[in-house]
């Protein structure tokens, strides 16, 4: 079945135009001249996706996105802002409110399709696993921005190879398209402690935006990685001119940020088994759809502050608990809850 969508535009060209560019996408397209008529339109035929023009007479872009978000019939339909209106105040107010994407007048048609197509996907796949609505988001960020980058040369790390060390400058964020990467410091006595262990989708080595300070640790691949380079001038130029897609990138440094703060308390303050099992569910999650989580059981031993033995010990008490099994560095969640009650 056609997707319905709503254009709410008081230009009569603009609105015939993007009319037109859907319906030969095969979309089934709705239009209305102003704001009061568009929510008229909204209530009687339910669409897939509004997308509204800011400025209008009657009910501006902003009443019109209000009203949709305390609609409990219509507050799930993403809405896409259409305007001449290209200050970053403007796309915050409308990104704060609720608002979807953000495209400027004038537009190609294959941005207008592309940001379409990208709304109603997401749509559709929190429409059949609503629980699962920040993992969706965030796949949603990390495809966009993967997307802004598709041109980038990729580099090839072996495994055991250093990437950065730390006090290199750090000129570059990396992006990691397939691998796995290990952060870590090592103290006087040349024991190392990881920081963070990073997957596909993942991006690491961020510092400073503006200045080029040094990295504060070192970077391995302990898997076969490929990867993407960006530098800092790119990423600054990617804010400036597409302002969601550095909002999203934010946010996943933002989600990043607070689980490292997560991990250091309980690596200060919890018990083995406790961290153990909080680290196993984490990685779990960061592996995505992988049913096992591969590390080495020094790395985890590494990433937990505590000693090899102690690790093996307790992985070993899961296993007889019946909440995981072990291959080789593999490790299976068994019983999620059961791990969930210790951590």
């Amino acid at each position: 079945m056609k997707k319905k969508i709503l254009i709410i535009e008081d230009d009569k060209i603009v609105r015939e135009n993007t009319a037109e560019i859907l319906q030969l996408a095969n979309y089934d397209v709705i239009t209305a001249e102003n704001g009061k008529v568009g929510i008229e339109k909204a209530n009687f035929f339910k669409p897939d996706l509004v997308i509204c023009d800011i400025l209008m007479p009657e009910l501006d872009g902003y009443g019109v996105l209000q009203i949709i978000m305390r609609n409990k019939l219509l507050q799930k339909i993403p809405v896409i802002f259409m305007s001449a209106k290209t200050k970053h105040d403007d796309v915050r107010r409308g990104m704060d409110l609720g608002a979807s994407d953000y495209i400027t007048k004038p537009f190609e048609e294959s941005e207008l399709l592309s940001a379409v197509a990208s709304r109603l996907k997401r749509r559709d796949l929190l429409a059949a696993d609503p629980t699962k609505e920040s993992e969706v988001i965030k796949k949603w960020q990390i495809n966009e921005i993967e997307k802004a980058f598709h041109h980038k040369e990729i580099m090839e790390y072996k495994l055991g190879t250093t990437i950065y060390c730390e006090g290199n400058i750090s000129n570059h964020i990396f992006y990691i398209l397939k691998g796995e990467v290990k952060t870590f410091k090592t103290n006087q006595e040349g024991k190392e402690l990881i920081t963070e262990i990073f997957f596909d989708k993942s991006f690491f080595g961020f510092t400073s935006l503006l200045e080029n300070k040094p990295y504060t640790e070192n970077a391995e691949a302990i898997k076969d990685t490929s990867l993407i380079r960006i530098q800092k001038h790119e990423l600054f130029e990617l804010i400036k001119t597409n302002p969601k897609l550095g909002l999203n990138f934010m946010d996943l440094l933002s989600a990043d940020l607070e689980y490292v703060k997560h991990h250091l308390l309980h690596l200060v303050y919890d018990p083995v088994r406790s961290k153990t099992a909080d680290a196993i569910l984490y990685l779990h999650g960061k592996v995505g759809l992988k049913k096992t989580v591969d590390i080495s059981r020094s790395d985890l031993a590494s990433y937990l502050g505590i000693a090899k033995e102690t690790l093996t010990r307790t992985l070993t008490d899961f296993k007889e608990e019946k909440l995981i099994e072990t291959f080789k560095n593999e490790i299976q969640i068994l019983d999620h809850e059961g791990l969930q009650r210790i951590r």
